[in-house]
């Protein structure tokens, strides 16, 4: 059964192998069912893979087949506080190595498009850090960053 509110989002054709990755590389994320379209409809024939129902960190999702019309952007991203270098690097790695590309201040995207914000907890906490300072150093040390690198961020806060 669909959730009361699902984040529904569209594929080309690859939902299914979107959602399978998403539940193999994050923690609490499962392929929870897959619907068969019955009948043809304009980017598929009846028996294709229309739908999705997955879980993205218990997030509920939906990924739809629908075709080419409409791409994914970085209007929309997966946020995910990581606790540690190593969760942040897997997690990283994870996408990037799949057929992902690397983007700036700890964004990147999934092969199919979909904008992923790996973001350590210690970055979260020293851009809200109370000594203003020390929030300015570690936001523009995240602003010279591709993936975050924790150890920088800890030491541009300490000044």
């Amino acid at each position: 059964m669909v959730s009361k509110n699902t984040i529904c989002l569209w594929y080309e054709g690859t939902a299914e192998d979107a959602a399978s990755f998403y539940a193999r590389t994050f923690p609490d994320s499962a392929v929870t069912a897959v619907h068969l379209a019955p009948d043809d409809y304009p980017s598929g024939k009846a028996g294709d893979v229309i739908t999705v129902e997955f879980t993205v960190m218990g997030i509920p999702c939906i990924g739809l087949n629908g075709g080419p019309v409409f791409k994914h952007n970085e209007s929309f991203s997966f946020q995910v506080a990581t606790d540690d270098q190593v969760e942040t690097d897997q997690l990283w790695d994870a996408i990037i190595g799949n057929g992902g590309e690397a983007s700036v201040c700890g964004w990147c995207k999934d092969k199919w498009g979909v904008s992923w914000q790996i973001t350590p907890r210690v970055l979260t906490a020293a851009i809200a850090n109370p000594d203003r300072a020390a929030a300015r150093r570690a936001f523009n040390a995240m602003m010279g960053m591709t993936k975050i690198d924790i150890a920088q961020i800890e030491a541009a806060v300490r000044g």
